[in-house]
């Protein structure tokens, strides 16, 4: 199950990281369902489930996502998209998820999921983002009633193996007006990098509106410089990989001295936000085995742009709260550390200035408290 309710404490601080006011950038739709509504939407559909008890139900994801292989993770996706083909479907799996953000303290979360994907049931692609959006919508007005205000948007992802990129591009345009605030490309990374769905990004960056990108998660380091390039991503999804760039030139009592190859530096210098979901990437062998093998503090400590995010809750049987504590835990950071995180993810958000100097000041604002 998930762990929205879950209170996590700063290890050796006292404060509650759940309380705190974070942002979630990087957080697919389809990976964040309760398994109890997958349990009441397959009913609803005649769908034969391993299980029909939701705590069973989440250990399976949990164990069926720990293969080490990408691949084998993204099959998990086969059952929660399975009961996200009719209207109410997408209108429940939203609107909880708008509200376990919240429960989890999130103020401000980017939504991400291919509506090409949800329309066995005869709808078409306006309107499954019309249903999220409803969805999206409710369960912040539902929110604001529990005393907790938290602000959503839809990242649009078109399948990268699917040849239907240009058609997405236009249907996230289409929809900007009605929640959308950006793009993204989803699904197998190797042999499809970005340049494979020029004709999408190059219709995007005519319309100005924003675009993340997978990339360095399953691919090497020339999958984020295709989606830099050609893709022409504000923000890398993952990006684990960059770490490939990055040289140790020498070490002593002192630390350790790296130097950064030209994608590291450029990613770097340009502050482009790196999309970080360290329990995933370990579950799909993006980078190591463990914790400790992952290079977030590495890039943290040498000034990238990194935040913190899920990628998928029900699979990694995580929350952003959990996320932070795991990482607090390893590597002994504390709340100016956890703030930092969050003002990164707020610099790097698809809103307005104004709206980000505000998600900016509402985290200062919180954290000062605490």
């Amino acid at each position: 199950m998930t762990n929205a309710a879950e209170t996590y404490i700063l290890p050796g601080g006292g404060a509650s990281i759940t309380a705190l006011p974070k942002i979630s950038l990087h957080d697919h739709l389809d990976g964040g369902l309760r398994p109890q509504t997958i349990i009441d939407l397959a009913a609803e559909i005649g769908l034969e489930l391993p299980t029909t008890d939701a705590t069973e139900l989440a250990a399976w994801f949990t164990s069926q996502s720990e293969s080490g292989s990408l691949v084998e993770y993204l099959k998990t996706f086969d059952v929660t998209i399975a009961v996200m083909q009719t209207r109410s479907g997408l209108f429940r799996v939203a609107r909880e998820f708008v509200l376990d953000l919240a429960a989890d303290g999130v103020i401000y979360g980017e939504v991400r999921w291919a509506p090409e994907q949800h329309l066995t049931g005869g709808l078409t692609l306006d309107e499954v983002v019309e249903a999220v959006q409803e969805g999206l919508e409710q369960g912040v007005t539902d929110a604001l009633e529990s005393g907790r205000s938290i602000r959503v948007g839809q990242l649009v992802s078109a399948m990268r193996h699917a040849d239907r990129g240009l058609e997405i591009a236009e249907l996230a345009v289409r929809q900007r007006e009605n929640g959308v605030v950006g793009f993204d490309i989803a699904g197998a990374e190797a042999g499809f990098p970005a340049s494979k769905l020029a004709d999408a990004f190059d219709y995007l960056a005519q319309n100005f509106l924003p675009v993340t990108v997978h990339a360095g998660e399953a691919d090497s380091l020339d999958s984020i410089k295709s989606a830099l390039f050609d893709g022409r991503a504000l923000r890398i999804g993952h990006g684990v990989r960059i770490a490939e760039d990055i040289t140790t030139t020498s070490e002593d009592d002192e630390g350790m001295y790296v130097s950064l190859g030209r994608v590291a530096e450029w990613i770097k210098d340009r502050q482009i936000a790196l999309e970080l979901s360290p329990s995933s990437n370990l579950q799909t062998n993006a980078w190591g085995t463990e914790l400790s093998d992952h290079p977030f503090d590495l890039l943290y400590q040498l000034g990238f742009r990194v935040t913190v995010n899920v990628d998928n809750r029900l699979m990694s049987n995580t929350s952003l709260s959990k996320e932070l504590f795991l990482l607090a835990e390893e590597f002994g950071y504390g709340l100016d550390d956890l703030a930092q995180f969050q003002l990164n993810a707020a610099a790097a958000s698809f809103l307005s200035l104004d709206d980000r100097d505000d998600l900016i000041d509402a985290i200062l604002t919180g954290f000062e408290k605490a």
